[in-house]
């Protein structure tokens, strides 16, 4: 039997998608190593809108339906079902999608082919037959784009329009195996028939940009692998029979744009070009040790705890056989052991305020006092604590009953909530709710005798910490307006590196322990490190020699303090008189007065930084005042105001009594001789 074909030799130029993918990734890499150098520059762009480039990857077809008249002139004996392969695709491409949208459009217009190597059949002289076909097109795809996180993943799908370029197919027919010797039929090779010219489809796929340059550049590459789905759908290639194709395409695509210069904003320009200027100044040793003999002011309050008329338990209560044994003197004995603690040595004394009144009243049988208790809750309840007090020192150390008066008022004479406030009220109510005592016997507690303001004495000798002009100050001018924050760094000789920061302002300092911890001295590299306001790190460095602060030589003194009452920066007279009369006196030809003025944390932080100056600056008046009155003007005065900067707060913050001594001037006074 013979059999008349038409045969066409058609010539095939085919690339493996393997070798595909490797192209694109070397073109990749040569495009990155190109605009690596770019990279330092520090103008910014944005992200590309339009993209332009080349998509390549493999198509895995997979064939279904039947087959069996290939061309008007050759029908096999045979129907052929399933078949599957993979094909090349390569479409150059173009997208567009701002940087700040989720949508976008894509479109590829290149080649797709379709071919594929269907399974085998035995015909009916019981010999296999195969069947290749190479169906291609020049496929246009557009697609509408979604990434729906604003990433760099994405998803597209749209139709494809395809437009036939290649139908050929080769059919094999083997022998029959029970007859080996059998001639082989020779291959047919033609043009499939009823191939349609044009296909009309769809997809669905997803992809992910991976930059290769940085938005420093102008020019910027993206390599998206991505994987679509085109099912059988439309996919019908031929105008006759049931065969159809669906097909699983993935691949890799590089694509590059050009973004649009980012004009650096005014005040960013401006940061970016501010000067700053790093300095450190590490003091050498300070020569002298100042030891103070302390004089603490005995607050004549008893602060109550909200909703309860009983004394708190933070004060100090005895038994009958205790207070046998008492003495005022006592408390110095019974000093905390660490000195730098003025906190916890006062508070020591302080808690032992209705100890220390019960027991002067003891040996003063002529003495008599008046409690008033102020509560929100009305006189009542006030009366109630005043009365809480009289209890305690009645039976407690036997004072008769006639000797106390008691009385209760809604507010203290001298109160700190005041009309139309409305700023940290709970804080100041727990300042108004208290038993103030009161009494006008001058040989029973002589500080308190002209009542609410009065206070005692009570002395203990402390070794000052170190000094705040032996810190080590780092001075970065420029900063508030150069940099956003700022750090800085220190290694020392080792190579042991230290951090501290971030700050803001442009002087910090620092102790030399913190930063030497029990070392005597160390050299160091400081290397400061800011965040200008336009995004960018900015260092200078510079080399120190830090030498721990430690007492050389002894300074004796003596610390007297003052209090003053909520948001007043003008002592009360008998302060006033105090000052005249007791400490200016005490102050030595030629010496030195060191004053400190201080602030409780009610309030702004600015507020009562200016507030604890003007304090300060209230005692050094009255005392200049009262030396020029004896016409001595030889005395070096120091004064600085700390606000209520917890580094340099003598007291806590955390009970009313506690914030009432942080209303304080500490005054320190030092003969120069020594």
């Amino acid at each position: 039997m013979k059999t008349k074909t038409n045969c066409k030799e058609v010539l095939y130029v085919s690339i493996a998608p393997n070798n595909l993918l490797k192209s694109i990734l070397i073109i990749a890499i040569a495009w990155l190593s190109i605009q690596t150098p770019i990279q330092a520059q520090e103008l910014n762009y944005t992200k590309p809108s339009w993209w332009f480039g080349v998509a390549g990857g493999a198509n895995f077809n997979f064939y279904q339906g039947s087959t069996h008249q290939l061309n008007a002139d050759f029908t096999p004996p045979v129907t052929f079902h399933d078949g599957k392969g993979v094909g090349l695709f390569i479409a150059p491409l173009m997208e567009f999608h701002r940087p700040d949208s989720r949508w976008g459009f894509m479109l590829q217009a290149g080649y797709d082919n379709r071919k594929a190597k269907f399974d085998q059949v035995i015909s009916p002289c019981d010999c296999p037959a195969d069947l290749k076909t190479n169906i291609s097109y020049i496929t246009v795809e557009p697609s509408l784009r979604l990434a729906p996180f604003k990433s760099n993943f994405y998803l597209y799908g749209g139709p494809r329009l395809a437009f036939n370029m290649d139908k050929s197919f080769t059919y094999q027919l083997g022998i029959n195996p029970a007859f080996p010797n059998q001639t082989p039929s020779p291959e047919v090779k033609g043009d499939l028939s009823d191939i349609k010219k044009t296909i009309i489809s769809m997809q669905i796929g997803m992809g992910y940009d991976i930059p290769l340059s940085s938005q420093n550049n102008k020019t910027q590459f993206v390599l998206s692998p991505f994987v679509s789905f085109q099912p059988y759908f439309g996919q019908n290639p031929r105008s006759t029979e049931t065969l159809n194709i669906t097909t699983l395409r993935a691949g890799l695509a590089l694509k590059f744009g050009q973004g649009h210069l980012i004009p650096m904003p005014v005040e960013e320009v401006k940061a970016k070009d501010a000067e700053v200027q790093f300095s450190v100044n590490a003091p050498a040793n300070t020569p002298t040790q100042r030891n103070v003999k302390e004089v603490f002011p005995l607050r004549n309050y008893v602060y109550f705890n909200t909703s309860s008329t009983q004394i708190p338990d933070r004060y100090v209560t005895l038994s009958k056989e205790e207070v046998k044994s008492f003495r005022e003197d006592q408390l110095v004995m019974v000093t905390p052991i660490d000195q730098s603690g003025r906190s916890k040595r006062q508070m020591n004394v302080y808690y032992n305020v209705i100890n220390i009144l019960g027991d002067r009243m003891i040996n003063n049988p002529s003495t008599t006092i008046t409690l008033v208790g102020s509560s929100e809750k009305g006189p009542k309840e006030g009366k109630e604590m005043a009365e809480s007090v009289k209890f305690y020192l009645v039976n407690t150390f036997g004072i008769s009953a006639s000797r106390i008066k008691t009385k209760g008022q809604s507010k203290p004479n001298i109160p700190s909530v005041q009309p139309g406030g409305t700023l940290e009220l709970d804080l100041l109510r727990e300042g108004d709710r208290r038993v103030s005592i009161e009494s006008n016997s001058p040989v029973l507690l002589a500080e308190f005798q002209s009542g609410p303001s009065k206070s005692n004495t009570t002395e203990t000798v402390v070794p000052q910490e170190a000094p705040i002009e032996s810190y080590v100050v780092f001075d970065v001018k420029g900063a508030e307006e150069a940099f956003s924050v700022w750090t800085i760094q220190l290694m020392d000789e080792n190579g042991k590196i230290q951090s501290f920061g971030p700050y803001t302002q442009e002087s910090v300092s620092l102790s030399s322990k913190s930063i030497l911890g029990d070392r005597p001295e160390g050299d160091f590299k400081i290397t400061l490190t800011g965040q200008s306001k336009s995004g960018t790190a900015i260092t200078k460095e510079t080399t120190s020699h830090i030498v721990l602060w430690a007492p050389a030589t002894i300074i004796d003194g003596i610390r007297y303090s003052i209090i003053y009452e909520f948001n007043e920066s003008k002592a009360i007279s008998i302060y006033e008189k105090y000052l005249n009369e007791v400490v200016a006196p005490k102050i030595p030809i030629g010496g030195t007065v060191i004053i400190q003025g201080h602030a409780d944390i009610i309030g702004d932080d600015a507020y009562n930084l200016k507030l604890s100056q003007a304090r300060a600056d209230d005692v050094k008046n009255t005392l200049e005042s009262a030396l020029a009155k004896s016409g001595r003007t030889d005395v070096k005065f120091k004064v600085n105001g700390y606000g209520e900067d917890v580094n340099h707060s003598p007291f806590n913050n955390k009970f009313p009594e506690e914030r009432d001594y942080n209303r304080t001037v500490i005054i320190d006074i030092f003969n120069a001789a020594k």
